[in-house]
């Protein structure tokens, strides 16, 4: 068999484990590679080949790396709770910068308990201990996780229509992961950390700029507030996994769960706006990351500030973008259209001022399809009690505040922040729903094919990452826009598409991430679309809001 790798192709005999022909072919990196990709799949290290192929390197530079790499160091810490806390389970909670946030169920850690944990770990990777593949029977399977106590693992295993499963086993503990992992734990490096963060910590990986060093830990009280109300509200709801929406979907509860899940929204709308209220801002900045729902958001929040007897008007950054022609390029020499250089940030302070002073204001308009300011700008002029909601990704950038009364201003972040987990140990992570959001509005609102948004995606993320991320823990309020019963009613809208996708495209990797999440969610019947209100944040990505009729 042929395999080529690099732009080089050599002859092997079959078979050859994948670790084996990277050992031949790229003996200087072999330590450094955690799978590779072959035909739109990931094939593990150990993975058998008998037949020619193109391979691709993963390392911990890609992010599917970084998620192998996660995944089997999760697998450590899980043998570690397991050596010392048998009677009691971890939860996987959601991402802390470079990390993942833990608890473990029943039970309190305290500073003395993380680092035996941490030590428990460092002892098992220099074991080297094999992370052995063994396909099991379903009956198998899910008899183990229920005797295991894992029951939403084992219920939710027994939504899927298959005979046998991939278990992974270390040591004395099985566990079934929904992707690649590596080797054994050897292949893990020191560079990790626990952080104690009660009531649990914070699992720090590598930096993924320097992967010698721990990623540095970021304290981040009002994004892990904001998850902890949302963990909440799923155990007022009892959902908390994949197997509980699916017990819902079955018993054809999921309208009620509906009803409430909105009910909560509405709630955090009204007490925000009586906050703002309270507070006396006239400029209220909303930021967030792309699919974050950031324009039903201040829409929704304009109509609360209404009852409270105030007449808020709506301004979108958009129509501060400069010219095309006038914008900073990115190293591939298109615009940058996420820089805060994008915007006339001078004359958007200009603007505001002036508005909150009372005076007429000639405001500007973009077009996007120039892409230029028009010519013809429109005169404004608002009240004392009517205050500026000013959307758009730069709203915490301290940049934008300059020059503004810090007493009128209140700033506001919002994001898609998913509490749902698969199961105890396999999260949702917030990226891949956003991800499911923007692909399903691109493709029915906006004419763009799920290929074109996955292209996309990584030059969103990395705006992401410098304008947007380094500035949320400036908000006043942090508002989670997720509602836990999205993710099923996506799939019914977004199925069919994402297997548009071609498996040798480069993103299709995105696209396989998604679809393996939703092949654990029942569907849901076409009707239950009804019973979504026409003015959720949900339908700014399935339509019907009436708020942009």
């Amino acid at each position: 068999m042929k395999i080529t790798l690099q732009g080089q192709t050599m002859d092997f005999k079959p078979p050859k484990t994948v670790r084996e022909v990277l050992s031949a072919m790229l003996p200087a990196m072999d330590e450094q590679i955690f799978a590779c990709f072959s035909r739109g799949a990931v094939v593990e290290l150990n993975s058998i080949l008998r037949e020619s192929t193109e391979l691709i390197p993963i390392t911990y530079a890609h992010e599917e790396g970084r998620r192998i790499y996660e995944r089997s160091l999760r697998f450590v810490l899980l043998l570690a709770a397991n050596e010392l806390f048998p009677d009691y389970q971890l939860r996987f909670e959601h991402s802390v910068g470079q990390g993942v946030y833990v608890q473990m169920e029943g039970r309190r850690l305290y500073l003395s308990d993380i680092e035996a944990l941490d030590g428990m770990m460092r002892d098992f990777i220099k074991k080297d201990l094999p992370f052995v593949r063994a396909r099991w029977s379903r009956d198998e399977a899910i008899n183990y996780f229920y005797q295991q106590g894992d029951t939403d693992k084992a219920n939710l295993l027994s939504y899927r229509p298959y005979d046998y499963f991939n278990i992974y086993t270390c040591g004395e503990v099985s566990e079934y992961f929904y992707g690649a992992m590596l080797p054994s734990t050897g292949m893990l490096s020191s560079a990790f950390g626990l952080r104690y963060c009660a009531p649990g910590f914070v699992m720090l990986l590598p930096d993924k700029h320097d992967t010698a060093q721990v990623a540095p830990y970021l304290n981040l009280p009002k994004h892990m507030s904001v998850f902890a109300q949302s963990n909440y509200w799923c155990k007022v709801l009892n959902c908390g996994t994949a197997s509980r929406l699916n017990d819902l979907i079955a018993l054809d509860k999921l309208r009620d769960f509906i009803r409430v899940n909105e009910a909560f929204h509405s709630k955090s709308l009204s007490e925000i706006a009586e906050d703002i209220n309270n507070r006396g801002a006239r400029a209220i900045f909303i930021a967030g990351p792309s699919s974050s729902g950031k324009t039903t958001f201040a829409n929704r929040l304009s109509i609360h500030l209404r009852v409270c007897e105030l007449d808020p008007v709506i301004l979108s950054m958009d129509d501060f973008y400069r010219n095309r022609d006038e914008l900073p390029l990115e190293e591939d020499g298109q615009p940058d259209l996420e820089a805060l250089s994008a915007l006339d940030v001078p004359y958007l302070r200009k603007c505001i001022n002036s508005l909150l002073a009372g005076e007429e204001t000639a405001m500007p308009r973009f077009s996007f399809k120039k892409q230029r300011r028009k010519d013809e700008y429109v005169k404004l002029r608002i009240g004392a009690n009517s205050p500026l909601i000013i959307e758009g990704i730069h709203g915490l950038n301290p940049a934008l505040h300059t020059e503004i009364d810090s007493h009128l201003i209140c700033r506001i972040y919002i994001s898609q922040l998913t509490t749902i987990n698969l199961d105890s140990h396999n999260r949702i992570r917030t990226t891949d729903a956003r991800l499911l959001r923007r692909i399903v509005r691109d493709y029915h609102f906006r004419a763009t094919p799920p290929l074109k948004t996955l292209e996309m995606w990584d030059s969103v993320r990395r705006g992401e990452e410098k304008w947007i991320f380094p500035y949320q823990e400036n908000a006043d309020i942090v508002f989670n826009s997720a509602l836990h019963y999205e993710l099923p009613i996506l799939k019914t809208l977004s199925y069919d598409i994402l297997n548009q996708v071609p498996k040798d495209s480069p993103h299709f990797i995105k696209c396989s991430r998604i679809i393996k999440i939703l092949n654990y969610l029942l569907p849901v019947p076409d009707d239950i679309l009804n019973e979504i209100p026409p003015l959720s944040i949900l339908r700014e990505f399935i339509g019907g809001n009436t708020l942009y009729m």
